[in-house]
């Protein structure tokens, strides 16, 4: 009677460390949700237009000014000359955005290319749709694809490939070569790209987010995939954007249409707002999160753990096995958040075969005193 894809689905692993840190009270470093509620002006303006403008049904491609708002912060941001009229849809959430992608261009056995380590939705959103995966297994330090990664994963069968970037759980922002790659195959075998650029303003130490969509032969066969959750970080919102060329918009929006067919109108105008006039938001959001970033790293190996690389995201990563710990990375963060108060995630949850094992992600959009009470306790969790 259930499709098998959601027969025997577990509980999300984020789900599953919330839970148990609500239990316990724990500290979450695990679920990539800020400490912060988000930009009080644009919480006041979507209180406002509860209030005072229309409840009713939006445009099913969204409000004109969201629309707009949204082609005119990815000009400035990104250099993309987008259409807002016939290339931008506004979805309910990055997830949603995923789904009407999915359902949209994939047929039973087209093959999708996707990246461990993957978010979880990905899988059974592909399998759902008919699509079959194929992996590339991207392992730390440095998480990266070379051609012979790719040489074994695209095929003439192949349809789609996912891309995250930046990356999460691992935290890379894609080099240009590894996109300039990536690109080439997606011409070569004819394939469309649907990329997952939901963390592109959370980039660090000086870098500049480039979106796989501004690559020689990517403009007319990219959907780019944005979250209003994480542009101002408030993930509970629930405000995406797909933006395509024409033809492939208008697949997407028929997907839409039949999924959540629109979004609230009060956060609509409020995202368009907060676009509009950001302030200084996208340069004090990431210096804001840089500064903690290195505050957890610094006390992280001062108690002796080895830190991977973090330069974008919510999330940084240590290496257990390099930091002295002789503990798969789901059994270590089970010790830690039931014998010493702080839940992470695994990062073995994030791949579907063949996993990393090593490896703990933690997430440090968190004020100063969470990060450093975590580090004391992550500090004694080392030590046994």
């Amino acid at each position: 009677m259930v499709h098998p894809v959601f027969a025997d689905l577990p509980v999300t692993v984020f789900e599953e460390m919330s839970g148990l840190a609500r239990e316990l009270g724990a500290i979450n470093l695990g679920q990539g949700f800020p400490d912060d509620q988000g930009p009080i002006a644009l919480r006041r303006k979507a209180g406002e237009a509860l209030i005072e403008g229309s409840n009713q049904y939006p445009p099913m491609r969204g409000l004109p000014q969201l629309r707009q708002a949204v082609a005119a912060h990815y000009g400035r941001t990104q250099g993309l000359d987008l259409d807002p009229d016939r290339e931008i849809i506004v979805t309910s959430g990055a997830t949603e955005a995923l789904a009407a992608a999915f359902l949209s261009l994939i047929s039973p056995g087209d093959e999708v290319v996707l990246f461990q380590p993957l978010y979880d939705a990905y899988l059974p959103m592909v399998r759902r749709a008919g699509g079959i995966p194929r992996l590339v297994r991207l392992s730390p330090p440095h998480w990266r694809f070379d051609r012979a990664m790719l040489e074994a994963a695209f095929s003439e069968k192949t349809r789609l490939v996912v891309l995250n970037s930046p990356l999460n759980p691992a935290g890379v922002v894609m080099a240009d070569e590894d996109l300039a790659l990536l690109a080439e195959f997606c011409v070569r075998h004819d394939v469309i790209a649907v990329c997952d650029e939901v963390w592109e303003a959370v980039v660090f130490d000086g870098r500049a987010h480039k979106s796989l969509m501004t690559f020689p032969g990517m403009r007319e066969r990219t959907v780019k995939i944005g979250s209003a959750g994480k542009l101002f970080g408030m993930t509970g919102w629930k405000v995406g954007f797909l933006c395509a060329a024409p033809p492939l918009a208008k697949a997407l929006a028929g997907a839409h249409q039949f999924l959540t067919f629109t979004t609230p109108p009060n956060l609509q105008e409020a995202v368009a707002f907060g676009l509009d006039q950001p302030g200084d938001w996208f340069e004090a959001m990431p210096a804001g999160l840089q500064r903690s970033r290195d505050r957890l790293a610094t006390g992280l190996r001062q108690a002796g753990f080895s830190v991977l690389d973090s330069a974008g995201t919510y999330f940084l990563n240590i290496d257990l096995a390099a930091s002295g710990i002789d503990q798969p990375d789901r059994a270590f963060a089970l010790r830690t958040v039931r014998e010493h108060g702080v839940a992470a995630i695994p990062v073995s949850a994030f791949y579907a075969q063949d996993p990393v094992t090593s490896v703990l992600r933690l997430c440090f959009a968190k004020g100063d005193d969470v990060l450093d009470a975590a580090v004391e306790r992550l500090a004694r969790a080392k030590c046994g």
